[in-house]
């Protein structure tokens, strides 16, 4: 059966093309190589990007007028199917999706082979239970070879709480077989110090997509800024738009180039309302729906014996309930140990 397209048919890919378009594609559509530029230097970087955004979006853009968006949209919109297709080629592409290993035999088994890419999976948990250890694996994971777990890419990696360690990947990327000099300069790093900068950094970050090939984005955490910046619940409203556009503009970097993208998240004391302490989870991440909303996949992170540590998927769209125990050393995250 055919795909259909609401404005036209789709277009094919030419062929040895993989991945997201460029937006410099469009000059060879009539589109003037000023108006490209423009959207460039607007955030807009892919093909995908520039179909996806709302108009209200695009018009934001100095120099770019309604009816400008409209003629530029509609050639993107020949290239990008935007309609309806059927069940059949979804279920061929997630066939293709690829995992990336996360160091434990255990924790891969649900997860059903790894970390999924072109999604959001979410961490919270308490401090100590592993968050940004599983998050520094992730960084050197990703670089290895498909067949053996990777993402044959690099990693970018935001840091809102200083704990970014670079030796660890040199650790973990030891035990792997991987130059640690390499794996260093695989890893985008940079520190957000307020949630304004937390935002403008995914701009740079899907400026340096279109470059080169990346296969995670870390996130470590995604609400460690809000949580200082915004106070009391007259600022609520205000901090939840945020952080939900933060997070939209997270899903659309794993949209359009594939990444896997992974947020820590921080944990607050659940049961202040006087019920029984015994009463459900003990504590419950921050966020509210919108976090909730926006993760595909979230694990919940707790302490284990010893050096272990236990994973539990929360919730996910193809993913059971269930849990797996892990274990952190020197080498990042390994399995359990007895």
């Amino acid at each position: 059966m055919e795909a259909y397209e609401e404005d036209g048919p789709m277009v094919e890919e030419e062929e040895g093309e993989v991945g997201p378009i460029p937006v410099q594609k469009l000059e060879s559509m009539g589109i003037g190589a000023a108006d490209v530029k423009k959207l460039v230097e607007g955030g807009i970087h892919t093909v995908e990007a520039l179909a996806h955004a709302s108009k209200k979006e695009l018009t934001a853009i100095k120099g770019l007028s309604e009816a400008k968006v409209d003629k530029i949209q509609k050639e993107a919109w020949k290239l990008v199917p935007m309609g309806f297709t059927t069940a059949t080629v979804i279920y061929e592409q997630r066939g293709e999706i690829i995992q990336i290993t996360t160091g434990c035999k255990d924790l891969d088994n649900i997860l059903e082979g790894g970390l999924e890419t072109g999604s959001i999976t979410e961490i919270y948990g308490e401090f100590r239970t592993g968050k940004t250890q599983f998050a520094h694996t992730l960084c050197v994971t990703c670089q290895l070879p498909i067949d053996h777990g990777g993402g044959e890419g690099k990693a970018l990696y935001i840091d809102t709480e200083g704990t970014f360690r670079p030796q660890r990947l040199v650790q973990i990327a030891e035990r792997f077989g991987l130059n640690g000099n390499d794996v260093l300069d695989n890893v985008a790093y940079a520190r957000a110090h307020n949630t304004d900068h937390q935002t403008s950094l995914l701009i740079a970050a899907a400026s340096m997509m279109a470059e080169s090939r990346f296969a995670l984005v870390v996130v470590d955490s995604a609400t460690a800024l809000y949580r200082t910046e915004f106070n009391g619940r007259g600022e609520l409203s205000v901090r939840q738009i945020h952080l939900g556009r933060f997070l939209r503009s997270l899903q659309r970097l794993a949209d359009e180039f594939g990444v896997a993208v992974v947020v820590t998240n921080q944990v607050v004391a659940a049961n202040l309302d006087g019920g029984s302490m015994f009463a459900g989870p003990t504590v419950k991440p921050i966020g509210g729906n919108i976090m909730a909303h926006a993760s595909t996949t979230r694990l919940f992170f707790k302490k284990g014996r010893a050096e272990n540590r236990v994973a539990k998927i929360i919730c996910s769209p193809s993913l059971p309930e269930r849990d797996a125990t892990f274990g952190i050393s020197p080498e990042g995250v390994i399995d359990a140990k007895d």
